[in-house]
């Protein structure tokens, strides 16, 4: 009997412990805000090296962002209103760079019907600010 109670204490605090832990998800604005913290936006751009487009990250009808480090380039699609970080994205890119006039199709991730498209925009990079020596 005492084997029976400490499971179900044990039980119930397994499933009380997520709620306890949880914190408030971000928003897709929040967590782009979040990346872009410390870094200053350069002049925009029409392509970047495929290199740099590897590292990718769909932040939900806000923006794409690619690549990481002291350098990540944010690209807001001019339909970014049909942009969903739990469709799987496509790219067709011909030759070395990723740029604005490639075709981005996307795809469901349950069906794997084809969903749309992405219309890419320019490709703004965003550098880590050097911290000044004291």
């Amino acid at each position: 009997m005492r084997k029976i109670a400490i499971a179900i204490a044990t039980g119930a605090a397994l499933l009380a412990a997520p709620t306890l832990q949880a914190k408030p998800k971000l928003t897709p604005q929040q967590q782009l805000d979040k990346l872009l913290a410390g870094r200053v936006a350069g002049k925009p751009v029409h392509c970047i090296p495929n290199f740099e487009a590897r590292e990718m990250q769909v932040l939900d009808k806000t923006a794409i962002v690619y690549g990481r480090g002291n350098t990540i380039w944010v690209n807001i699609p001019r339909n970014v209103a049909e942009l969903d970080d739990d469709e799987i994205q496509v790219i067709r890119s011909n030759g070395s760079q990723l740029c604005d006039l490639d075709i981005v199709r996307t795809i469901d991730r349950g069906s794997h019907f084809p969903s749309g498209f992405i219309s890419l925009g320019e490709f703004v990079p965003y550098r880590k600010v050097a911290k000044a020596a004291n």
